[in-house]
């Protein structure tokens, strides 16, 4: 490898000086072994050759040589031009030296070093597709075994890539390509012709009989691809889209990755741009605690946290074994080793207490919660105990021992309540704008809709609905919710901390609703099933403490944007006097030891006259 790269680096010198001087006499030195031109040569060589090593040019196979290669031998080779430039410069003067010369120097030793090893990529390539036995029936006369026909939706750049990595492959053959932009018609890439746009989806299909349909768009409306993909099942293809373009960009891709399309997909969420700047100057070197650090929501957050290179991270959560996952994750997968893992439960203060004097943490984020509301509501003792009393546990010693910042995790459910967990949830809001009053913390709220995926998510059930055959059961049909994913929540949730100024409620952006009974169709499309036919679709009626729709801000309340589009802000005039607080938490508690269910949601109608209670017999 060092050779073939010093032949290339002398024969890259020769042309220079042939195309600049056609052929002087300092090009027969050079051969020659004769003169100055000589000893310059041998130095030459010595520098490119060691900032390929710097580079590292050798470390990987040619055979897999990719775009992150070429930005590293196009970096070398600009930082040898402007080093060589330099020394001569500073010694000679440029005396005796043609400052072009160098410039083709550069030119042609990039052209060469990278033809070198796209030349060994594209050898071990003809090699493999040779010696496959795809290749050999063929080549034998046998009879031909089945080659898969794709047809690409996309013709940008991770369809270049995607194209690049099929044509790889003998089990593919990419047939067409579809696109929109009326410019690409016609045009080709590797040999591929674009068709025609996505509306000629049915007479591309028929054409080149397909078996497999490839998104090569990485950001597609949710609508549009949930109507590609009811087009595919109509026709009977497979549907499947690329991970990442940026990663197919790179050459750091395989066929293996290729993936089914998800809900997630089909929701339609684009990527949140953060202010991380912002965020960095709340997180960056601070110790950061997080309850509930194994659940859905807070192992997300702890994820995105470690980002912004936390000093420390403490990790609480009353169950054992999620807290040891995401303790697990963040040693091996992300070489992390600050980890504090307690377990704890959030109402045992004395306990917090001593968590948060011996770490001192600056910020605190508490995602600890029960989040199911037909548990909830047939447990409300345990809500009240863990969301209410739990919170203000946490937030009382967050007061004491002097936190600077604390992110309440609240819900939609908070919003004019009509079960015990929304009511709690409230309760929580109620107690944060208490000791907001009285505290130097910066304290605030984050209120969101359903988090795709997280503990309280329908989608899992569904699934698993599904797997069964169904049927799948829907509450009512015109049920409606806010969703979005995981990531953006906690992304957006460390916006809104950044942004917090004392006592705020943050509202994010969920875009539309989502009618349940639509998605109900969408995921059993996603499993390949016909939901008409297949799967039955049983609607049983709205549940305790269930409503048809939710909402993330009460009539009364004024919301103002914030400098970010996706985080609005909560101005409400609550006025929460602290000692009528503390008496009346003190109450609460007292009921819920009594594990009275009713009298625990005639108290919580007592302090949130907008709840409205259901009711609902509990029994032991």
């Amino acid at each position: 490898m060092i050779l073939g790269d010093a032949v290339c680096i002398v024969l890259a010198f020769c042309l220079a000086y042939a195309v600049r001087l056609d052929i002087s006499e300092e090009v027969k030195d050079l051969f020659s072994g004769t003169g100055n031109i000589a000893a310059f040569m041998a130095a030459l060589i010595a520098l490119k050759l060691s900032l390929f090593f710097c580079f590292g040019l050798y470390e990987g196979m040619w055979r897999y040589t990719n775009m992150r290669d070429l930005r590293k031998a196009g970096l070398a080779v600009v930082i040898s031009f402007f080093m060589t430039i330099g020394i001569i410069g500073f010694f000679y003067r440029f005396q005796g030296f043609s400052r072009s010369v160098f410039l083709l120097d550069a030119l042609f030793t990039f052209l060469l070093v990278m033809g070198l090893r796209l030349s060994v990529r594209e050898l071990f390539q003809l090699r493999n597709q040779a010696s496959s036995p795809l290749y050999r029936t063929r080549s034998k006369g046998l009879k031909k075994r089945s080659v898969e026909r794709v047809v690409v939706v996309g013709a940008g750049d991770g369809a270049e890539g995607l194209i690049r990595a099929l044509i790889q492959s003998p089990a593919y053959k990419v047939v067409a390509l579809l696109d929109d932009d009326p410019q690409k018609r016609g045009r080709k890439i590797h040999g591929i012709p674009v068709a025609s746009g996505m509306e000629d989806l049915e007479r591309v299909v028929s054409k080149f009989k397909p078996g497999l349909v490839l998104l090569a768009i990485t950001r597609l409306e949710g609508a549009k691809l949930r109507a590609l993909l009811e087009r595919c099942e109509n026709l009977q293809v497979a549907f499947k889209r690329i991970p990442s373009v940026d990663r197919i960009a790179n050459g750091d891709f395989s066929l293996k990755e290729l993936r089914d399309i998800n809900y997630e997909d089909l929701l339609g969420r684009p990527p949140v741009k953060l202010e991380e700047a912002a965020i960095a100057g709340h997180l960056a070197g601070n110790v950061v605690l997080v309850t509930g650090a194994g659940g859905s929501i807070g192992s997300e957050l702890v994820r995105q946290v470690l980002r912004f290179k936390p000093s420390r991270l403490v990790l609480v959560d009353s169950g054992e074994e999620n807290l040891f996952n995401i303790q697990q994750e963040l040693e091996d997968v992300f070489k992390f080793e600050a980890v504090a893992s307690i377990v704890a439960q959030v109402q045992n203060a004395p306990l917090m207490k001593k968590i948060m004097e011996k770490y001192r943490p600056d910020v605190i984020f508490h995602a600890a919660a029960y989040k199911h509301v037909p548990l909830m509501e047939a447990n409300p003792w345990q809500a009240v105990e863990n969301n209410v009393m739990g919170s203000q546990s946490v937030m009382q010693c967050a007061h004491e021992v002097g936190v600077k910042r604390f992110v309440l995790v609240s819900t939609d459910k908070a919003v004019r309540p009509t079960n015990v967990m929304g009511a709690t949830k409230r309760m929580t809001e109620l107690i944060m704008h208490s000791v907001a009053k009285e505290s130097e913390t910066i304290f605030m709220a984050v209120r969101f809709g359903n988090v795709l995926g997280s503990s309280g998510s329908v989608i899992p059930t569904f699934r698993r609905q599904i797997e069964r055959g169904g049927p799948v059961r829907v509450t009512h049909p015109e049920v409606t919710r806010y969703f979005m994913t995981t990531p953006e929540a906690s992304g957006l949730i460390l916006q809104a901390m950044s942004q917090g100024t004392g006592g705020e409620i943050f509202v994010l952006h969920m875009g539309s609703p989502v009618k349940i009974s639509e998605m109900v169709r969408d995921l059993i499309y996603l499993s390949g099933k016909d939901p008409d036919h297949e799967i039955k679709i049983e609607y049983t009626g709205l549940r305790p403490g269930e409503k048809l729709y939710e909402e993330l801000i009460h009539e009364d309340e004024n919301v103002l944007p914030t400098s970010h589009e996706k985080v609005m802000v909560l101005k409400s005039e609550d006025s929460v006097d602290s000692g009528r607080m503390a008496r009346s938490l003190k109450k609460l508690n007292s009921i819920a030891n009594d594990h009275d269910g009713v009298a625990i949601k005639k108290y919580l109608k007592e302090l949130i006259p907008e709840y409205e209670a259901q009711n609902t017999q509990f029994t032991l």
